[in-house]
């Protein structure tokens, strides 16, 4: 299926999002659209689906111009989404789940069995492996991204959008998911692939569409791309891929973590005696495949969660159970794994995101009453130094974009005194000239003595900035390696299992 954009152009208060676009997606074609964070990928294409309307501009499907009214009119055109954050329910089948809002029909109820043959058919045709009778809740994260495609499928899409599709996948997940995307490509599928992984563009697109701030840059051929050249474009600059890390001398023991454990939750694991140190100034690394207990691990540390067994030490110290905000008076400070539902509150402005837990600091107020040019002036000086684009400080943080979003917590985060710094994920959904600074800042921490858990779905992102690795599976720590003696191959491998049954054999 053919799209053509044509001065494509929509705006929001204080911003144009999408600014005077026009594009072509020709059919049987990977097309990947990249761009740094707040340029407009996500919103031109929610454009196409739907979500959103146009304020001036045509959209031609097929020769044909469009007007939707909704993601209803778009899936009618064959245009199909598969979001960034999954749209499942867990307490229904992988089967219920693909016909949801579209289910076959027979004698007034829903046919299951013809709902069964689809999810069979279509995952046979592609090479999927799911059971159409298993519970949603009960998938692994890989096998809950291919219901997704499985339900754009069944829709007969032959446009389909991927929005940041292997953030939470393994490496191995990863290459299989764009086996899928070649064959449906093959099959005469328009793939759009919104991604700021330029590996994962260099290996799959082949066409390549640039925006920078609401506008369009460019194409370029998929093979004749390359990644410097691909961030120029993005950025406006060279961009360093690769932060050097120096040999530092570690100090001493910055958090100790003893026999930690959890108790087990509905459809999470619980964490089971996990032990490990670690000294100022190292970098710690933490992989797992997502749901392995890294969340409730980084919430413990955190004070966002009360551990039932085992102990913490924070430089030789004893740690009682903490609170959120007795942790962060102690040094501890959170980037955490889910930015719209813990790092931030969505419907306030910038200026109070900014200074979350910190309100009756004397840098913001005097005597239980906001000093407004203090706050302003705070609220100025971090948005300039993490290049968080907004229209003025008074727009709501559900207005930004989710990498921007993401530079908000890391400008908030960073910019105390800290002892040790909890990060999930902190690149997560952010553009490659914010890697490259976020890498930096992390690294200049670590030279500055600070003790770092990181927690990354990113392998290269764990070997390139981590001392050790540990590795959680089913929230346990079954092995710690060195950095510099390991790969993503042998990482992929821990996290999924496998390794970890070999050597049990």
């Amino acid at each position: 299926m053919k799209i053509a954009l044509e001065h494509l152009t929509r705006s929001f208060p204080g911003i144009r999002a999408v600014d005077d676009v026009s594009l072509e997606f020709t059919s049987g074609r990977i097309h990947a659209l990249v761009g740094e964070n707040g340029a407009g990928k996500t919103t031109l294409m929610r454009l196409i689906y739907g979500m959103l309307r146009p304020d001036s501009g045509k959209i031609i499907v097929e020769d044909r111009e469009r007007s939707f009214a909704g993601s209803q009119e778009a899936i009618a055109c064959r245009i199909g989404m598969v979001h960034q954050h999954f749209m499942l329910v867990d307490t229904l089948s992988v089967a219920e789940n693909v016909v949801l809002g579209a289910e076959p029909i027979k004698r007034g109820g829903i046919d299951r069995e013809a709902a069964r043959e689809a999810v069979r058919g279509d995952s046979g045709r592609i090479g999927l492996e799911v059971d159409p009778d298993a519970l949603v809740g009960d998938l692994s994260v890989g096998q809950a991204q291919w219901v997704e495609i499985l339900k754009v499928l069944y829709r007969g899409a032959d446009f389909l959008i991927f929005d940041e599709p292997t953030g939470v996948l393994s490496p191995q997940e990863a290459r299989f998911l764009f086996e899928i995307l070649r064959r449906l490509r093959d099959e005469g599928k328009t793939i759009v692939l919104i991604t700021h992984k330029l590996d994962e563009v260099l290996a799959l697109a082949d066409e390549v569409h640039v925006m920078r701030r609401g506008g369009f840059v460019g194409s370029i051929g998929g093979r004749e791309a390359d990644a410097p050249t691909l961030a120029r474009m993005m950025v406006g600059r060279d961009v360093l891929f690769r932060v050097e890390r120096p040999v530092e001398t570690l100090g001493a023991p910055a958090l100790e973590v003893r026999n930690l454990c959890l108790p087990r939750r509905r459809d999470q694991h619980p964490l089971s005696g996990i032990s490990f140190t670690i000294r100022q100034g190292e970098i710690f690394g933490i992989a797992g495949v997502e749901g392995n207990g890294q969340r409730e691990l980084a919430e413990v540390i955190t004070g966002l969660r009360h551990h039932t067994d085992g102990e913490m030490l924070l430089e030789g110290e004893a740690l009682p159970p903490l609170h959120p905000r007795r942790a962060r008076e102690l040094g501890v400070r959170h980037v955490p794994a889910d930015r719209q539902r813990t790092g931030l509150v969505l419907q306030m402005d910038l200026k109070d995101n900014l200074i979350l837990g910190e309100e009756d600091s004397a840098a913001v107020s005097r005597w239980g009453l906001f000093r407004p040019a203090a706050l302003t002036s705070l609220a100025n000086e971090r948005i300039r130094s993490f290049d968080v684009r907004v229209s003025d400080l008074e727009q709501a943080v559900d207005e930004l974009s989710g990498g921007n979003q993401q530079k908000l917590i890391l400008a908030r985060e960073l910019a105390h005194e800290l002892k040790v710094l909890v990060a999930a994920h902190p690149t997560r959904g952010v553009d490659v000239g914010a890697i490259e600074f976020v890498h930096r800042e992390l690294i200049a921490l670590r030279s500055r003595g600070l003790a770092q858990l990181l927690f990354s779905s990113e392998l290269s992102e764990l070997l390139a900035l981590s001392d050790r690795i540990g590795v959680l599976y089913k929230g346990r720590l079954v092995t710690v390696l060195n950095a510099g003696e390991t790969d993503e191959e042998e990482l992929g491998l821990w996290i999924t299992g496998a390794r970890g049954e070999v050597e049990s054999a």
